[in-house]
């Protein structure tokens, strides 16, 4: 790149940015808004895969929750792959997640965290009628039913907040509704 882009504070101020945008939810940090304050002098289609990079390792060690061990080790493998990070990088992305870790931390769990309850459940056991195969026929269904919401609300069930599922005696069934039951948290989560 452009001669090796300065180290300690406009690495800094990347992965702040970085971070901003990706875990604490300030969308208004631009690529060129990063660039133009940062790294002035870099071109923009050199700037862009830096960006990709440190944003990346980024969001490595933070989904990984990494302890200092873990980073250590992980900022030594960046190092030594080919197209990887210089050492002082990594003496600055270390700095970085060792001082910003907690609160990193806490604004993924917050933006994890299902405002949403389960407001009422009711179950019935009905006998299948059709079915594509005769052996399944006859065999009792347990049919559930979720009621979600968040509490103090008035209980207007519609599409979004009741959610019905067959439960079988299979394993693979169970782990659809378990599939079914996240899918539906993570559609109600605000999105980032």
């Amino acid at each position: 790149m452009a001669g090796e882009l300065e180290v300690s504070k406009p690495l800094s101020g990347l992965l702040s940015g970085l971070a901003q945008d990706a875990f604490h939810g300030h969308p208004g940090i631009t690529e060129e808004l990063l660039r133009s304050q940062l790294y002035p002098e870099v071109p923009p289609e050199e700037f862009r895969p830096f960006m990709a990079k440190m944003k990346g390792i980024l969001k490595s060690i933070a989904s990984a929750d990494m302890d200092f061990n873990q980073l250590e080790a992980f900022l030594t493998a960046q190092t030594k792959k080919q197209g990887g990070i210089t050492s002082d990088q990594a003496a600055v992305i270390s700095k970085f997640w060792k001082s910003h870790k907690t609160k990193i931390r806490e604004s993924l769990m917050n933006q994890s965290r299902w405002d949403s309850g389960l407001r009422g459940l009711s179950w019935r056991v009905d006998g299948k009628s059709q079915s594509r195969h005769s052996a399944q026929m006859h065999t009792p269904v347990a049919i559930m039913e979720l009621e979600i919401g968040k509490s103090g609300q008035n209980v207007t069930p519609d599409s979004e907040s009741v959610f019905r599922a067959g439960l079988w005696d299979t394993a693979w069934q169970a782990r659809n509704l378990n599939f079914c039951v996240w899918s539906l948290m993570r559609s109600r989560s605000p999105k980032s």
